[in-house]
């Protein structure tokens, strides 16, 4: 009877097993499958700016990787949380992906009321690039170099007004700091991404503005509007005969920022880890990294998704106190 009851025993194991094999199969195809359709790369930022052209230019890499449409749409505004919200409610296959600069984590939810965990709802991937801000001023605005801006703002009764591309984000508080450290008030005026308060910066509706320089690259070099210093740790391609602030005697602004692809954390991991060894190996090959340059961009660092949030971590932790020494108040 023993060995009858032990029969049946191992049997139902085996079946058990069975059903188990039969159920990952089809799972694990679909993942080696995986992409099944298009994919969509959704913006936290608009058409034109910095996340944008990093967008396009990821998606021109996965399409020839995956022989799939890349689909590249914009979700402005709410400093990314509607981009964000996107991903949540559509994201779950790795189907829609987020291109975004880590400050949406690190930033945006200090500054900003967000329906969403920053640590928890986002999973960064894969960095594509490493940037830094810009300060630009009207072309016709008298002062053409860091001195003469700040004796030019101490000599005018209520300081200067500054743009950002979004309240509460490093435009935002870099203006704050600045004004703090040089002893001249600065008013903000916060804008939905760059592209319209460059439109502004040009028009002379704004005189200056903390931008990413991507975005305002192509007006320096076209005279439409003069770079005053560069926020960057180093000097940039592009801007090499701009001085960082660094150099100017500005640590506090010597900052650098990352942009990623980001997913939900719970895709698959094995889809997870399609997605960021076909973005790292675009990313790696001379002609994109020369198109970064181009940019004033530098390629981003092959670090994991742990290190990325570890770095986002303490990116928050800073932030938070440079907000109290500015006396930040959300707008």
């Amino acid at each position: 009877m023993k060995q009858h009851n032990n029969h049946f025993r191992w049997t139902g194991y085996a079946l058990a097993i069975g059903v188990g094999v039969a159920a990952w199969i089809p799972s694990a195809q679909a993942q080696d499958d995986w992409p099944t359709k298009p994919i969509r790369l959704v913006v936290g930022g608009p058409a034109g700016g910095t996340a944008d052209a990093l967008a396009r230019l990821l998606a021109e890499g996965l399409q020839k990787t995956w022989s799939k449409p890349v689909i590249v749409e914009n979700k402005a505004g709410a400093a990314g949380a509607l981009a964000i919200a996107d991903l949540q409610s559509t994201g779950k296959d790795g189907h829609t992906l987020l291109v975004i600069q880590g400050g949406v984590v690190s930033e945006a939810p200090l500054a900003n009321k967000v329906h969403y965990k920053p640590f928890d709802d986002l999973k960064p991937l894969a960095q594509v690039s490493r940037t830094g801000l810009v300060l630009v001023a009207n072309k016709d605005l008298p002062a053409s170099n860091l001195k003469q801006l700040v004796d030019y703002g101490k000599s005018q009764k209520d300081g200067l007004v500054f743009a950002s591309y979004a309240p509460g984000l490093k435009g935002h508080t870099s203006g704050m700091l600045l004004g703090q450290l040089a002893h001249v008030p600065m008013r903000h005026v916060g804008y939905k991404g760059s592209p319209p308060a460059l439109n502004d910066l040009m028009g002379g509706h704004v005189p200056l503005m903390f931008d990413g320089v991507t975005t305002s690259l192509p007006l320096i070099k076209a005279g439409k509007i003069k770079a005053i210093a560069v926020a960057y740790p180093t000097r940039i391609s592009g801007l090499a005969d701009v001085p960082t602030f660094k150099e100017l005697g500005y640590p506090q602004l010597a900052q650098a920022s990352w942009f990623a692809v980001w997913s939900r954390p719970d895709v698959a991991p094995a889809v997870q880890q399609k997605i960021r060894e076909a973005t790292l190996m675009y990313f790696k090959q001379p002609a994109v990294q020369n198109r970064l340059k181009e940019m004033g961009m530098e390629q981003g660092d092959a670090v994991t998704s742990e290190e990325m949030m570890a770095d986002l971590k303490q990116a928050y932790q800073q932030q938070a106190a440079l907000l109290k020494s500015i006396n930040y108040q959300p707008e």
